[in-house]
């Protein structure tokens, strides 16, 4: 059997991590050139120019020439108002990002040595952030489509859909390239299977060349409202319907979530938090071309991302 050279690939390894990123001042200077790679600007006037200090905890602190502006690396980030050294969110992000499956906040609260919750506040806040940078996605070409759900499947039809009472209902979508491998994949969170929730859903995550390929789930017949092509197999229930050969990597995507969730996550409130973690999932595969890249892009990520405090990390619709 031919090595899979992406399952194989370098990776950044812990000694490379420590070496990049192993003293604060390090990570602080990765931050900086991740949030202003062209040089500092003011946020509120927009000039250049700038006196450069510290703050009483020893971060650099950046004061505007002609509006006396004054901002530190992480204000307006997500590490904003944060009482933990940027060491301990690069580690975290390391093994968010570099771990086969990821690590739950518990194995967080372990490795890096702080409470459970701050270990769980500072994964939201990291997923939060992978939400945020996938929700434009928009999958192009041939895409594969199914339903699913987290918290175990249950049989009989409502609304269109199978009976989602206590689980969290969402659209799998895998675009494909011509030569019918995996390129990029969407996990979307929906109420229910309506034709109006898939309009909805099609909207935000299908581009208008998009040539879809579902089971016979009438809903998603819906998708040619918006001027996309539809490809739909009678697939029935059960090992059959998984084992369509025109669903293949839906299916295969579907089997490896439902691994990796139970692999590292004993449990989660689904209705709350589903979106997060699939949108973790589906960063990582998107991503998966290049692992060492991943850290440097989520930190990016974060960098560009405003603040997300407490109330919304655990209130918002967002995270819902």
């Amino acid at each position: 059997m031919p090595m899979n050279r992406i399952q194989f690939q370098k990776g950044l390894s812990m000694h490379e991590f420590m070496q990049q990123y192993g003293s604060d001042e390090q990570c602080e200077a990765a931050l900086v050139a991740a949030r202003w790679p062209h040089g500092w600007v003011c946020a509120h006037c927009h000039c250049s120019r700038y006196f450069l200090t510290r703050n009483k905890t020893g971060r650099q602190l950046w004061e505007c020439f002609l509006c006396g502006y004054q901002s530190s690396s992480i204000v307006d980030t997500v590490f904003e108002n944060t009482k933990l050294p940027l060491s301990t969110w690069f580690l975290a992000m390391y093994l968010m990002t570099q771990s086969k499956n990821s690590v739950s906040a518990l194995e967080l609260k372990r490795q890096l040595g702080v409470s459970y919750k701050t270990a769980w506040l500072l994964k939201h806040k990291l997923l939060q952030t992978m939400l945020l940078r996938e929700e434009p996605r928009r999958l192009e070409g041939r895409v594969e489509i199914d339903d699913a759900y987290l918290g175990g499947e249950r049989a009989g039809h409502i609304n269109g859909g199978f009976d989602a009472y206590n689980k969290s209902a969402f659209v799998a979508a895998v675009q494909t390239s011509e030569d019918g491998k995996p390129l990029f994949m969407r996990l979307t969170p929906i109420k229910a299977f309506t034709n109006k929730t898939l309009i909805a859903w099609a909207t935000k995550s299908l581009a208008p060349n998009a040539h879809v390929v579902s089971d016979g789930l009438q809903c998603f017949t819906q998708v040619t409202q918006l001027g996309s092509s539809h490809e739909r197999y009678i697939t029935g229930g059960g090992r059959k319907a998984a084992q369509t050969p025109q669903l293949r990597w839906v299916n295969t995507m579907l089997g490896n979530l439902k691994t990796s969730l139970a692999g590292t996550y004993h449990s989660f409130d689904h209705a709350k938090y589903a979106a997060r973690y699939l949108a973790e999932f589906a960063y990582r595969f998107n991503r998966r071309f290049d692992m060492a890249a991943m850290l440097p892009r989520l930190l990016r990520a974060a960098a560009t991302t405003t603040p997300q405090p407490l109330r919304s990390i655990r209130y918002s619709e967002a995270g819902s």
